[in-house]
């Protein structure tokens, strides 16, 4: 039996310590806003719904492209995307392409209850997995729900440990999330009715360590019967090559790539693609391999390979499969000399197929 299948029977008894419990009390704090993104409720709404718009704008185009193309348009329902966690200024507009995957999927599937979002770590070092111990993610734009009782599921298998409030709220690569979701599930109405039943959908964020590949196959497997319900759907949360001496990482153009390139934003564009093209293949075995190759510092390696062995459980046992397509790539600036420095932000989109 996998994860939980009991967990998606959403049983409401629990085994939980005292202890535990009582770290699930608190709201966790927007500690972002005002530097990363407006605290002021008017300007960030705005900013995001200028963000989706021009997003909707330019999917809709490359939609027209597309089916001209191969007379393929999109296929099912979005599952889950690949968002960037920058401060809005930077990413906000390629972070709109992965939410209009979740506005679609409010819109047409009518199960839909919790969103999962997978971060890494920036500030803790963490051999596993963490979950938000929240009881509330607060927000400019108005306050998100934790599903506690996913998350006391997931803690009644004893692989996952809670974060402390500290670790939760000094998190930007969640953070980041959460005003674009308030904003979607806000124009939504928040509230969704299934079966004559109205309620709220709620997030659990978790956060993703950094750890071995061995361990990423593990947590996909444990994650699988989770992350293959139709109740969820999941944000990846991501960045892509940071580059320059202030990261560390400064490899010049080369033949490595296979490709010719002059420029290095050239270069980190083809690094870049290189592994996203392994994640829509949807093979993390490739991808750890890709990493350990070039090290690109791709800062939610660890959720994504998580995530990927997730969907290769789910398509080997036939719950769930997902056809996975990248359609925003950007970069905060055009790196030219070793004095540069830029961060690559992408967006990605999961949706099912037939089984």
């Amino acid at each position: 039996m996998g994860l939980v299948e009991s967990s998606l029977k959403r049983s409401r008894k629990s085994n939980l310590t005292a202890d535990a419990i009582s770290t699930m009390k608190y709201i966790r704090r927007a500690q972002h806003a005002g530097s990363w993104y407006s605290s002021d409720r008017s300007e960030l709404d705005g900013m995001l719904t200028n963000f989706l718009e021009e997003a909707r704008s330019a999917s809709s185009s490359n939609l027209e492209h597309d089916e001209k193309k191969d007379g393929k348009g999109q296929v099912g329902i979005p599952r889950a995307c690949i968002c960037p966690h920058a401060g809005f200024q930077y990413s906000g507009l390629t972070a709109a392409f992965s939410f209009l995957a979740l506005e679609e999927a409010v819109q047409k599937n009518l199960s839909l209850r919790t969103i999962v979002v997978l971060h890494p770590s920036h500030h803790v070092y963490l051999d596993g997995c963490a979950i938000s111990g929240a009881a509330k993610i607060e927000t400019p734009l108005g306050n998100l729900e934790v599903d506690n009782q996913l998350r006391e599921q997931l803690l009644l298998t004893g692989k996952f440990t809670t974060m402390k409030r500290s670790e939760d709220e000094d998190e930007h690569s969640g953070e980041m999330q959460y005003p674009f979701i308030s904003k979607v599930l806000s124009n939504s109405g928040m509230l969704k009715q299934h079966n004559g039943n109205c309620f709220t959908v709620r997030v659990l964020p978790i956060m993703v360590g950094s750890i071995r590949p061995v361990k990423e196959e593990a947590f996909g497997k444990l994650f699988s019967s989770v992350l293959c319900d139709p109740e969820i759907f999941t944000v990846i949360s991501s960045d892509f090559c940071h580059w320059g001496k202030r990261f560390g990482y400064v490899p010049l153009p080369s033949s490595n790539l296979g490709v010719p390139v002059d420029e290095v934003y050239e270069y980190i564009q083809h690094l870049d693609r290189k592994g996203m093209d392994i994640i829509e293949m949807q093979k993390p075995g490739a991808f750890a391999d890709y990493l350990r190759e070039y090290s690109n510092t791709i800062c939610g390696r660890h959720p994504i390979g998580v995530w990927l062995h997730s969907v290769v459980v789910n398509a080997k046992e036939g719950r769930e499969r997902l056809e996975v397509r990248f359609v925003k790539y950007d970069q905060s600036g055009k790196a030219r000399s070793i004095k540069d420095s830029s961060v690559s932000y992408a967006s990605a989109v999961a949706r099912s197929l037939p089984i």
